[in-house]
């Protein structure tokens, strides 16, 4: 009888175990790479988990469906929502009607920001117009404002004592109360988000057409085409991948914007999915409100994918080579200082007509009425006076607006320095590891949370966070969570800027001090974060002002203890309090706008200093 077992270690296991081995040591050899496996591990937690848990979330038993489901219990698998949202008899308002609104006013409002945008982007960039320099800072500044601002002052102009009470400014200068389409509904949420979001299709359409040949219209012209056609059958066709990127930007934030739809659609009950998706989980029907917010997902990766697919079959939009290049402004001739009148009328409109407005409702003692006589100081100083509302506690002691305003502002600072250290390390990893698979994936996974529209976004940390996750507490209700899911929801722009910024560095300033025998956290401290500190600062402001002005991200999550200033401003629209909305909304775009100025200020004395 004989045995044949084999040895214990083969020539081939000891040779793949030398290898796992030698794997390893490289690994822990490059900070760099261990760096890029613990950030995967997290932004996966922070960012995939949780759209996973979405779809679970959709596929269980709410504590909210027992009184459908009696017998079903809580966690349990069932398709329940799948049938009451799409194929019930209340699926035409829980779902179609909803849907069919939000694909109007996306569709619409995109279309009007890309006429509007491009247009502008076109007479800034291309021709003569007068004050240029100005006009592009001018027309930045909707940029700075939150997108609900101008649905707020829509409404204080145009509201009447069919719907919202008291008459608007409309009604009481020219007599006439406007009718119910002109101050609710689709128009004015499409006119409110046109004016708002065209900046996207401005910068975009506006860095490229920089780069387009003037050569090529001027051969246009010779064979005979008009202006316009040169346009439309030269210029516009060059500039479909900016194109694209402002159609798909624009689309998402529109789709899932909130805060002008709730103001201007919600009394007259036009609802959206954003709306209706806060609708539904206050009502704790979280299976229905989960289920919306992974249609909105989806349909903003649709979007994406179809303009990927329409772009992808041009093969070739270069406009630069070897060959030479000449940019040539355009003469408007006549037309100039009426083109430049249009457009300060055009940011009158979306600038200067909100603001006066707001300023005007602040100041206002009895709503309605906007004569001289009935101004007053109250609703800031709490001066008092006959006429005015001695319920509504002036700003100086009002607990409510200066306890948001603190966590505002709290919430901005702490989300832009989490995000601005997770956007560095990100950028050093994806720059020093470029071309591998960690670099890619990291990149594409830090990206992820722009394309989430920011109110299913809200909707899905609420399905992960509202019960302990692993070792995680419940966060739900604590401002840990509005923290984290403001980082993780902004973390694209620190996570691009820094990427930006580490490219401009070159290795070997790293691997000269590496070779001194200097320590990688020292060289991080002493060497590339003070070099690449600007781009960094530039992303960590970017999260800041946005975390300032966001309502859509956190309205599903602030409580009363939690609350920021643009969640008061909602609930005083809600509660028919104009003047307090006047006085926390001027009081928000004042604290936006003074960032934004000191930052500029601080940008350009570093500039000074630098040179």
């Amino acid at each position: 009888m004989t045995s044949s077992a084999a040895p214990a270690h083969t020539p081939s296991s000891r040779s793949s175990a030398r290898a796992i081995v030698g794997y390893l040591r490289h690994v822990f050899t490059q900070p760099e790479r261990l760096l890029g496996i613990l950030l995967a591990v997290v932004l996966g937690a922070l960012v995939l988990v949780p759209l996973f848990e979405l779809v679970r979330e959709t596929l269980t038993v709410q504590p909210y469906d027992r009184a459908y489901l009696p017998k079903a219990q809580p966690g349990e698998f069932t398709l329940f929502h799948y049938e009451r949202v799409f194929a019930g008899r209340l699926s035409w308002a829980i779902f179609y009607k909803p849907f069919f609104n939000s694909l109007v006013t996306a569709c619409a409002a995109t279309a009007i920001c890309l006429a509007f945008g491009a247009g502008l982007a076109w007479l800034i960039v291309r021709t003569n117009i007068p004050f240029r320099n100005f006009l592009h800072t001018l027309v930045m500044i909707p940029y700075m404002l939150p997108s609900w601002v101008m649905a707020l002052a829509w409404i204080t102009f145009f509201k009447n004592d069919r719907i919202g009470g008291a008459s608007g400014a409309f009604a009481y200068f020219f007599g006439v109360q406007p009718p119910d389409w002109i101050a609710y509904g689709p128009i004015p949420i499409v006119i409110c988000l046109s004016l708002h979001y065209y900046v996207y299709s401005y910068l975009s359409v506006s860095s490229s057409i920089t780069s387009v040949d003037s050569q090529l219209e001027e051969a246009g012209a010779m064979a005979g085409l008009s202006r316009l056609k040169q346009f439309l059958w030269i210029t516009a066709p060059l500039l479909l991948p900016a194109i694209g990127s402002a159609i798909v930007m624009t689309f998402i934030r529109v789709v899932g914007s909130f805060g002008t739809p709730a103001v201007l659609g919600m009394p007259v009950r036009y609802f959206v999915l954003p709306t209706q998706i806060y609708a539904a989980m206050g009502t704790r029907n979280a299976g229905d409100g989960f289920l919306l917010a992974l249609v909105l997902v989806v349909l903003a990766c649709l979007f994406i994918f179809i303009n990927q697919r329409l772009i992808g079959v041009r093969k070739s939009f270069v406009t630069l080579s070897g060959k030479g290049f000449r940019s040539k402004e355009i003469d408007l001739g006549r037309w100039r200082w009426p083109l430049f009148i249009l457009v300060m009328l055009l940011m009158t409109a979306a600038v200067a007509f909100p603001l006066v407005l707001l300023v005007l409702q602040s100041l206002i003692k009895t709503a309605g009425n906007y004569s001289l006589g009935n101004l007053t100081l109250h609703y800031w100083t709490g001066q008092g006076g006959e006429g005015v509302d001695q319920l509504q506690a002036a700003l100086v002691d009002n607990g409510n607006i200066l306890d948001a305003t603190w966590n505002s502002l709290k919430l901005a600072f702490l989300t832009a320095m989490t995000t601005g250290v997770f956007g560095f390390l990100i950028g050093y990893v994806v720059v020093r590891t470029r071309g591998s698979l960690t670099s890619r994936a990291l990149e594409t996974v830090a990206f992820l949370p722009y394309i989430f529209p920011a109110l299913a976004f809200g909707a899905i940390y609420i399905g992960m966070f509202a019960r302990p996750f692993g070792p995680i507490p419940a966060l739900y209700g604590t401002f840990a969570l509005l923290v984290l899911i403001c980082s993780v929801k902004t973390l694209p722009f620190t996570s691009r800027t820094g990427i930006a910024a580490l490219l401009q560095i070159d290795k070997s300033l790293e691997e000269a001090a590496r070779v001194q025998g200097i320590g990688w956290f020292r060289r991080m401290v002493r060497i590339i974060v003070p070099i690449a500190a600007g781009g960094l600062l530039s992303g960590m402001l970017l999260s800041f002002i946005s975390i300032m002005r966001e309502l859509s991200l956190i309205i599903l999550l602030v409580t009363p203890s939690t609350n920021v200033l643009a969640g008061v401003i909602y609930n005083y629209q809600n509660q028919d309090m104009p003047q307090l909305v006047g006085v926390a909304t001027v009081l928000l775009v004042a604290i936006v706008i003074a960032v934004n100025l000191a930052v500029r200020a601080l940008s350009t004395k570093a500039r000074i200093g630098a040179a």
